[in-house]
């Protein structure tokens, strides 16, 4: 899809006219620290939040509100004539909309969908109200910790991906002539988040996005609690593996977190699996 890339300095009708446009018929992906955000916002347990609100295991708010007049759904924290109900807690996708957020060789980008700015759409009387620059409006959005926590996030990705390629080259299941892993990684790049949330299950759902971890508004500290315990329940669970088939399914499980991971922080998991893929048969698996 074309994208408009954006500069700091660029000015456009960035202020918002209020209208709960942007909360029908979309889609907010949460990250893990997004989720514990909301949750405290709406003073519930983030696993009450989760169940009560989200699918794909936590990953994406529900649009399940009353529709609008075009037949998009809301948001199910959007109040008609209030707006929403966790504002102060609204995760990055929220914050930034409709500017959207790339990390491309350790650079920030922004930009927008389309050629033309797309609440010009829905809501043109924004031509009426005062333009902003990029800069400006992100920051009156504070997002400064939201993207600590989408690269924190990221990073955390990566690591999980580390570990299935530990299990995968450092085990000797590569050095076996497994094929099978692989071609699961290849599958799971292509589900849908649910399946993918399924196959993965409960319990590593739970260590995934409802970390035994306190709120801390400092999503850095967050993410780094949140990664020492993931590789701590990966090193019980995966320390004692002797067999081909258990090594094989703790890289599948591994990396089918990774993707999910990704998919929440707004990567494409196709073109992650093969690019992991890709770098796997470098150093010796087979496909």
């Amino acid at each position: 899809m074309q994208t408009t890339p954006l500069s700091s300095e660029d000015k456009l009708p960035l202020t918002c006219s209020r209208t709960g446009i942007c909360c029908h018929g979309n889609r907010v992906w949460l990250n893990p620290w997004e989720l514990l955000c909301l949750a405290t916002e709406k003073g519930i347990p983030v696993r009450e939040f989760r169940d009560l609100h989200c699918i794909f295991g936590g990953i994406r708010l529900l649009f399940n509100g009353k529709s609008d007049n075009q037949g998009r759904q809301a948001c199910n924290q959007y109040i008609e004539n209030f707006g929403c109900s966790v504002h102060p807690g609204r995760p990055l996708a929220c914050r930034l909309f409709p500017i959207a957020r790339q990390i491309q060789n350790n650079e920030v980008r922004y930009m927008y969908q389309g050629s033309q700015f797309p609440c010009l759409n829905s809501c043109p009387e924004v031509l009426d109200l005062p333009q902003l620059t990029v800069a400006e409006y992100i920051d009156g959005q504070q997002t400064e910790r939201f993207e600590q926590a989408q690269d924190a996030y990221l990073e955390l990705m990566q690591n999980l991906a580390d570990i299935a390629f530990m299990l995968l080259l450092d085990t000797g299941l590569a050095a076996s002539g497994d094929r099978k892993t692989l071609a699961a990684w290849k599958q799971m790049g292509k589900k849908e988040p649910d399946a993918l949330a399924s196959r993965i299950g409960d319990e590593w759902m739970d260590n995934l996005m409802l970390p035994e971890i306190p709120y801390t508004s400092d999503p850095i500290l967050f993410s780094q609690q949140h990664n020492e315990l993931l590789q701590e329940k990966l090193q019980l669970a995966c320390g004692n593996l002797q067999t081909e088939q258990e090594l094989h399914e703790a890289s599948v499980l591994t990396m089918a977190m990774a993707l999910l991971l990704a998919r929440s922080l707004g990567a494409n998991p196709l073109q992650l699996s093969e690019h992991w893929i890709n770098i796997a048969k470098e150093n010796g698996a087979l496909e």
